[in-house]
This record gives structure tokens, C-alpha cells and sequence, in this order.
């Protein structure tokens, strides 16, 4: 998509410094996180901790540099270039940690080399061997928990969750979520549990908070053996993409989308004769020619990150999941939603008469009739027949909605956000709830395999459009799928919670994304 330039405008790509071990197979550490930055659309950069001779079949030797050359590398960058986040991997010894330690000191205070940075920091420890020996002596094990006064996120895999957890390495997914609870409350941060060391059909990941809530995000288990620099590649896709967006749960369905894709695409390489490396570039190269069978539905979503970037940071977002939003805001919202999704019913009606196969057919009007069901069931419950009249916000929200009934297509794209920035935004509220929240009996209904279901067949049905569209359409969906997700922006936006919050959405976009 292309942006248009402004004097004030701030850089969309971010500088990511990666701090880890060399991997001249290409695979993993520094290697590996370069070009995990560059898929996620970030500017890399690398400060070496440790040399290796390694390929995909194992390790064959390590040399560590003086301590004091990390810190030249370290100050190098710093005083020149500003960090928007920060990945280390593999630090090999305690003076090497300490080091690391003492810079992000510097860079994370005003009077720090750079100023006050304070670039986003994700640690992935590397503290077990694949043959499940330990990698640090007692003396480097302390430091690195020390170092984790800096971390914003850390990502360790199955085995060394059970060692940060002073515990035996985990064998269900329970067990490890526990474990990141209790690591992720000893150390006031966020932790990712990964499963892709565990059995089952699924990986499942989820970010754990200190409180101990939890961000779930699932995708099948792949069969093969193309697994070396998983953990870096992963770490080092978050960094970048929560440095673009400022949301970690959207960040680590970005960063799973993607990774899913790179082992899936991995057996187009040929490295090595053992653990063969990701494809980490494999939707890269495949989104240069314009038609391509490529899904456009992942590039989508992220050119909408300031959007959802906008609606998170918004006071009735953060204030409904604390549970401290205003009854009377809270209500304004509800009567607004409840005029909205009556409009919502008979524009997927309008959908549901255009659309071109029965399946189609089916999915609109029962999504039609769901809308009414939760008009009626959710907003009337609590507002009885005290309908207001339609916000601004709303009227210009659902006059965008029948202004594309014009055309199938357009219209399948001006529905999905409801859909899509609904679910997303609903995960996160109904991962705050608990039994005294305020609107416990509300955010129950927001997240359910239900409507994630439904968000499926949406996001399919959209997908399945675009490629059966002609070219000249593709850019008129991008634009009601755009429109409406900044209408959805306003919408949320329009209560008290948010007074001078700008209701009229403005486009920023040009082109649409390629498909």
C-alpha cells in the first residue's frame, strides 16, 4: 500500500535490533531473526553475542567475543540510530549478560546514550540444548533471570519454561500454562508458552500477562522436520510487528500466520541434510506479481493496524475491560449498537439476495437473523425499548454499508470488519472478564468458538470473492473493507469515554494491498 509523505509524518518501518549468536547455515540466530524482520516489514539490525560453527545437523563449536566488544556494538548503534524493539537470543556467559545488562541500563533512562529509547525488549532465553542439556552454568542462569528486569516479553520453549519455573519439563498444554503463570507473576511480565514442543494436532501459543490472563492462538501442527530457528524467527516476527502495531495480541496473530506459512513453505528450500530452516521469505517473494494466487486476506489485516492500533488505545476499550467504564457510557454504547445491528441485518439480508451460491446464501441470512437474535437478547436486556436516536457515527457507518449493496463484492468487503475487528477486539475483553466485573453478563458474549466460526466463513467467503473478481473490482473491495474499518474506529470512539475523539473517519490510504 502506498502511504503519502508528510514533514511530520513518522517512519512506518521500525528498527529492530536483534542481539544474538551467528548462524552461518543461515537458519537460526542473527541470520534467521534478519530475515524474520524483514518478512514482518521492519528494518534489521544485528549485534553479534557469539560466533557458532554450525549447519543443520548441530553445533560444532562457539566462540564468544570479549564482553567488551558487545558493548562497542551495542554503543555503536545506539548513539546513532534510534531502537523501536529489541530481540536477544543466545547470550553465552555471565559477563556477556551483565554487559548487555549494564547497556540497556544506559538506553532506557534520560540520561541514557540515546535519551529515553525504551525500545520494546523480547528475550528469548536460550537455556536447553535439543539433546536437553543445559546451556548455562548456575553463574549465567542467575544473570539471565536478572535480565529479565529489562524484558518486556519472554518466549522460552517448553524445556526452559519448566527450568524458569523451577519445575519438570511440561507434557500437556495445561501444565505449561501454568508454569508461564507462575513465571510471568514472579517476574512481572509477559510470557509466551509455546507448544510446539507438545504432542496433539494443534501448536497452540498464548501471551500471559502477570495477572494471569491469557491470549490463546492456535494453528494446525505441521509435519516436518524443517523446524531449526522456530523459536528465534518467532521472537524476532513479534518484536516487529508489535513495534508497527503496540499490540501484543495482534502481534502474535500476525507473527503465527506468518510462521505457520514459513514451515509450511520450508520444503521449497533445499538446505542441509537435517533440520532444514523455515522459508521465511516465502510470501515476499510471492507478492510481487500482481494476480498472484497469493492470500491477500493476512495483508489486509495488517495494513489496518493503526486502526486497531486507534481502537485499542481508546478510553472505552481500556476502560470496559478494567471495568471502570461509566454505566452511563457503557449505555450509550449499547443503544448506538443496538440501531446499528438492526441497519447490520438488513444490509447482510441485501447480501444474502446478491450472493452467487447457496452456501453463500445461507451464511448471510443466518448472520442476518444472529444480529437481530443479539439486538434483542443482549441490548434490550439492559435498555429495555430506550432506543435512541442513531449517533453521526452510526448513520454514517451504515449509509457507507448500503452505499456498497450496489455490488456483491464491494459489499462482501465493507461487511467483514464487523466480523473480523469484533472477534479481535472481543478476545481481549473476554479474556479481562471474571465474576465481579461490572458487565460480566456482556463480555461473556464477546469471544465464542461460535462466532470465531463465523468470523472463519466471513474472512473464506471474502477471500474466495476477491480471487474470483476482476482485477478492476479488487481495488473498490479494499476500499469498503478499509472504509469500514474506519468506521469501526468511530464507532467504538463515539461515546463520552472519548470526548474529542475524531468520529469522521479520514482515509490514509492510496492503493490497496496486492492480491
Amino acid at each position: 500500500m502506498t502511504h503519502s509523505a508528510t514533514a511530520n509524518h513518522t517512519p512506518s518501518i521500525k528498527n529492530i535490533l536483534s542481539i544474538a549468536g551467528s548462524d552461518p547455515s543461515g537458519g537460526a540466530g542473527i541470520q534467521a531473526d534478519l530475515k524474520s524482520i524483514a518478512a514482518a516489514g521492519g528494518y534489521g539490525m544485528a549485534v553479534i553475542s557469539a560466533l557458532t560453527a554450525q549447519n543443520t545437523r548441530g553445533v560444532r563449536a562457539v566462540h564468544v567475543p570479549p564482553a567488551s566488544f558487545l558493548t562497542e556494538q551495542l554503543t555503536a548503534i545506539s548513539v546513532d540510530i534510534h531502537i523501536d524493539a529489541i530481540k536477544i537470543g543466545m547470550l553465552a556467559n555471565a559477563e556477556v549478560i551483565t554487559a548487555l545488562g549494564d547497556w540497556l541500563n544506559t538506553i532506557r533512562t534520560p540520561t541514557g546514550l540515546a535519551g529515553a529509547m525504551v525500545p520494546t525488549v523480547i528475550l528469548d532465553p536460550v537455556m536447553i540444548a535439543t539433546s536437553g542439556d543445559s546451556l548455562l552454568d548456575p553463574s549465567a542462569d542467575a544473570a539471565l533471570r536478572q535480565l529479565f528486569t529489562h524484558a518486556d516479553v519472554i518466549t522460552p520453549n517448553i524445556p526452559e519454561l519448566g527450568v524458569l519455573a523451577r519445575g519438570t519439563v511440561a507434557t500437556t498444554w495445561e501444565q505449561a500454562v501454568g508454569q508461564a503463570r507462575a513465571v510471568a507473576a514472579e517476574y512481572q511480565l509477559l510470557v509466551l508458552a509455546k507448544g510446539g514442543h507438545l504432542e496433539g494436532t494443534s501448536c497452540r501459543d498464548a501471551l500471559i500477562d502477570a495477572t494471569g490472563a491469557l491470549t490463546e492462538v492456535s494453528s494446525p501442527r505441521l509435519d516436518t522436520q524443517n523446524t531449526h530457528g522456530t523459536g528465534c524467527s518467532l521472537s524476532a516476527a513479534l518484536a516487529t510487528h508489535y513495534a508497527h502495531g503496540g499490540d501484543w495480541p495482534t502481534a502474535l496473530t500476525q507473527t503465527k500466520t506468518w510462521l505457520t506459512e514459513a514451515i509450511t513453505r520450508s520444503d521449497d528450500l533445499r538446505v542441509g541434510h537435517g533440520h532444514g530452516p523455515l522459508n521465511h521469505l516465502a510470501t515476499l517473494w510471492d507478492r510481487a506479481p500482481e494476480g498472484a494466487d497469493e492470500d491477500p486476506m493476512p495483508h489486509w489485516w495488517e495494513e489496518i493496524t493503526p486502526i486497531l492500533t486507534g481502537i485499542n488505545q481508546l478510553s472505552f476499550i481500556t476502560e470496559l475491560s478494567a471495568g471502570t467504564l461509566a454505566l452511563e457510557h457503557f449505555e450509550d454504547y449499547l443503544g448506538q449498537d443496538a440501531l446499528y445491528l438492526r441497519g447490520y441485518a438488513s444490509v447482510m439480508s441485501k447480501a444474502s439476495a446478491l450472493a452467487p451460491d447457496e452456501a453463500a446464501r445461507r451464511f448471510w441470512a443466518a448472520s442476518a437473523v444472529s444480529c437481530l437474535e443479539e439486538e434483542l437478547a443482549l441490548h434490550r436486556g439492559r435498555l429495555g425499548n430506550q432506543i435512541p436516536e442513531p449517533s453521526p457515527a452510526t448513520d454514517a457507518y451504515l449509509n457507507h454499508l448500503s452505499s456498497s449493496a450496489h455490488d456483491y463484492p464491494v459489499l462482501v468487503a465493507a461487511l467483514l470488519p464487523c466480523f473480523w475487528i469484533y472477534q479481535d477486539v472481543g478476545r481481549r475483553l473476554a479474556a479481562a472478564n471474571h465474576p465481579g466485573h461490572p458487565y460480566a453478563d456482556w463480555l461473556s458474549n464477546y469471544a465464542s468458538e461460535e462466532f470465531d466460526a463465523l468470523t472463519r466463513e466471513a474472512i473464506n467467503i471474502t477471500r474466495d470473492v476477491l480471487h474470483h473478481a476482476e482485477p478492476s473490482t479488487w481495488e473498490s473491495m479494499w476500499r469498503a473493507f478499509e472504509v469500514s474499518s474506519l468506521h469501526e474506529l468511530a464507532f467504538f470512539a463515539q461515546t463520552g469515554a472519548d470526548t474529542g475523539q475524531q468520529s469522521d473517519p479520514v482515509l490514509t490510504t492510496q492503493k490497496a494491498p496486492a492480491v
